[in-house]
């Protein structure tokens, strides 16, 4: 497993851009920064992220989303990647005030349903020996039954990202074609059976810092004249797709969602042209 450059503790900005001036803004910060590696070679420069969401009966994360609750948190296993050697990491995203704080832990694949269903890993199970591993796992299963959170939606993009070249300390990530369905399943699978592109064709440009706010990104807000804006994948997702449709899918369960998702696979001609396969071989 490569070496785990989340950011565990970071002030954020997001702003909402064109995909044209999502490219000027690449010239821009390449002068300051480095591409990442998982992207560096891919079109675009962009790498796919899956996450599975999990929320509560009555969507109270969303909820906390919305209403602007100033402390809240989210639950979400996130995978980039269908190899069945490929770690799945476990996510608790926390606001504080202004302060993103994350904490995660990262397992097999083949484990993520007995996780899902309340039980720790086996160590053999789990992706690293680093301790914060386990204590994210941990952390993440309480939340999980204090919620009695479950599956929800699939929230898929790809991601061009740029990192400080001698520290983690500065992060501009640009997401394109953010697409959103109810998900009640754990089969966490890349594909997608009829979703909603949430935010169209604009990209979402955030900054993620852990220290002092860079100097340059004064110049990059003036020269491009960007303004703050609200981009909250999973619930302005929730809002594309309707929140009732969203709870009435999740309260039918994973069968019913299977089921109708191999209905549209022996009837081609029913199934959503907005249906998308985000790579992640």
């Amino acid at each position: 497993m490569s070496p785990d450059r989340m950011q565990l503790q970071r002030l954020e900005l997001k702003y909402q851009i064109s995909d044209e001036r999502a490219l000027a803004v690449r010239d821009f910060i390449s002068s300051y920064l480095e591409v990442d590696e998982f992207g560096a070679t891919r079109p675009n420069l962009s790498y796919p992220v899956h996450s599975l969401y999990l929320d509560s009966p009555t969507l109270a994360t969303f909820r906390q989303t919305i209403n602007g609750t100033k402390n809240r948190f989210k639950l979400r296993v996130r995978f980039y990647e269908n190899r069945p050697s490929a770690p799945v990491y476990f996510e608790i995203k926390r606001r504080m005030n202004n302060a993103i704080i994350k904490q995660r832990g990262a397992v097999r694949r083949d484990a993520v349903d007995r996780v899902l269903a309340g039980q720790l890993p086996e160590p053999n199970e789990i992706a690293s020996t680093d301790p914060r591993h386990l204590a994210g796992i941990q952390r993440f299963l309480g939340l999980m039954t204090e919620l009695q959170a479950r599956p929800t939606a699939h929230v898929a993009y790809l991601r061009e990202a740029w990192m400080s070249p001698r520290d983690n300390s500065v992060r501009v990530t640009m997401d394109r074609d953010v697409y959103f369905e109810p998900d009640p399943t754990t089969r966490m699978l890349a594909t997608m059976l009829d979703p909603v592109h949430v935010f169209g064709r604009r990209v979402i440009l955030e900054l993620k810092f852990t220290g002092r706010f860079p100097d340059w990104w004064n110049e990059l807000v003036r020269v491009f004249g960007l303004q703050q804006a609200s981009a909250a994948k999973y619930a302005d997702g929730i809002t594309c797709y309707g929140e009732p449709r969203v709870r009435s899918l999740v309260e039918a369960g994973p069968e019913a969602w299977i089921a109708q998702e191999q209905s549209f696979r022996q009837d081609p001609a029913v199934r959503p042209e907005s249906s998308p396969t985000l790579s992640a071989a």
